[in-house]
């Protein structure tokens, strides 16, 4: 057991803090942030004890966009956003979708060849859930409730890579994330329906 520990204690820990993140995320509570601060930081080394490269500099930017989210939910302002309201849950632009997409294949397609040149052994999956996972936090930090359809989709490919790479941990915290992600959606999707059936109660434009 202590044998069992000693090699899995990175995996459980961040596995017990993105458990907690994922419930503030459904939760829209701000200190998600402060959790994936820790949580990321801690990913760095465990991605890159496993040879999950594209995932450990992906974590980099991770840390960047919490103090970014941090920061919009703190500070930011949406259209019809009340004085004193938190940032409120919205669609995703349409505007923007074409741009994200493009910018999704083009950075898969540079991170499998960069991940074929080090000698990843997961390339093709690898690069994919960490293109997705550029628009997705930053959907997160936008307060979009479309950013949960991202992760459902980022969550399903890294729980199997995860049990493929024998993070057991971590990858049913992926599996889990799922479910929740699909609750999160649900959750979100009510309270925005119910800020705007309170704004047209209201007669606010």
């Amino acid at each position: 057991m202590t044998e069992f520990l000693s090699l899995h204690w990175l995996d459980i820990t961040t596995t017990l803090l993105g458990l907690a993140y994922i419930l503030l995320e459904y939760k829209a509570s701000i200190w998600l942030w402060l959790v994936g601060f820790v949580m990321q930081a801690m990913d760095i080394v465990l991605y890159y004890q496993h040879g999950l490269y594209a995932d450990c500099a992906m974590e980099f930017y991770y840390i960047a966009m919490t103090v970014y989210g941090f920061a919009t939910w703190k500070f930011g302002r949406k259209h019809a956003q009340e004085e004193g309201e938190e940032l409120p849950v919205s669609h995703f632009k349409p505007r923007l979708i074409l741009p994200w997409a493009l910018f999704t294949m083009a950075a898969w397609g540079l991170l499998w060849y960069w991940l074929t040149q080090i000698g990843s052994t997961v390339p093709m999956a690898d690069a994919f859930t960490t293109a997705l996972s550029f628009v997705g936090i930053w959907a997160l930090a936008r307060k979009y409730l479309e950013q949960w359809l991202i992760w459902i989709v980022v969550d399903i490919v890294t729980s199997a890579l995860y049990f493929y790479k024998d993070i057991p941990f971590k990858a049913s915290l992926y599996a889990l994330y799922v479910v929740i992600a699909v609750a999160g959606y649900l959750k979100w999707r009510g309270m925005m329906l119910g800020r705007e059936a309170e704004m047209s109660r209201r007669g606010t434009p």
